[in-house]
């Protein structure tokens, strides 16, 4: 009887299945570019996950996450799109001169 019971027990037991909620965003691991400042001006920019100022010359490192978009900034708050990150900017140098609309 006690095996019985532990059979159906056994046969009876639930099982959780788990879903992965998709990001809408893709990130190739390990994967990011940097952008130059080749203009003539000290610029700030919202790299799609912050806020970085930019002297003349000077570069920033900015994750690969296809799809998000590279702005202007003023004052801590985000301007107009400058660029969408696209697979082709991932592990190459840009210069802004060259994305800019």
């Amino acid at each position: 009887m006690i095996t019985v019971s532990l059979l159906v027990v056994s046969f009876t037991s639930e099982t959780t299945i788990t879903t992965i909620e998709t990001q809408p965003y893709s990130e190739a691991i390990g994967s990011s570019f940097s952008l130059v400042n080749d203009t003539k001006a000290k610029v700030s920019i919202h790299t799609g996950s912050g806020f970085v100022s930019l002297n003349k010359g000077s570069k920033t490192s900015i994750s690969c996450n296809t799809g998000k978009e590279v702005r202007w900034a003023n004052k801590g708050k985000k301007g107009d799109v400058i660029f969408k990150i696209a697979s082709k900017h991932c592990g190459k140098t840009i210069k802004l001169s060259e994305v800019i609309k």
